[in-house]
């Protein structure tokens, strides 16, 4: 859940840098590539913020690993595009889908746990 905070507070402080220091300096491609991070960045760190909550108030297991994809995936995705704005290192571009990957990892393990938590309610309810 703390990693969750972090991320959204830095992904705030991000899209602000981005809004103000950047806007006049890099190209509006690149801007985009960062608000996509920003955006990314934000989503994902309340979903972590909600997977933690879960496994915290006793939901399943799988719920760590998909805050641990999640987590990795932000770093991976959102953290390339960051550098690669700001650095424009060629071999950081193949991180990216990585990334990206690790975040549908992530989705994918948060639905299981879902639809695992479903079918134990209606085992109880039975």
């Amino acid at each position: 859940m703390l990693l969750g905070g972090l991320y959204g507070l830095l992904a705030v402080l991000l899209g602000a840098f981005a809004a103000h220091g950047l806007r006049d300096v890099i190209p509006d491609d690149s801007l985009s590539s960062w608000q996509t991070a920003v955006t990314y960045q934000m989503s994902h760190a309340l979903v972590l913020l909600f997977t933690g909550l879960w496994r915290h108030f006793g939901g399943p297991r799988l719920l760590g690993v998909a805050g641990w994809l999640f987590s990795m995936g932000v770093l991976a995705f959102s953290g390339s595009i960051y550098l690669l704005v700001l650095m424009q290192v060629a071999w950081l571009g193949p991180i990216t889908p990585l990334g990206g990957l690790s975040l549908i990892a992530g989705w994918l393990c948060l639905c299981v746990a879902i639809l695992r938590s479903k079918d134990s309610a209606q085992e109880r309810d039975r």
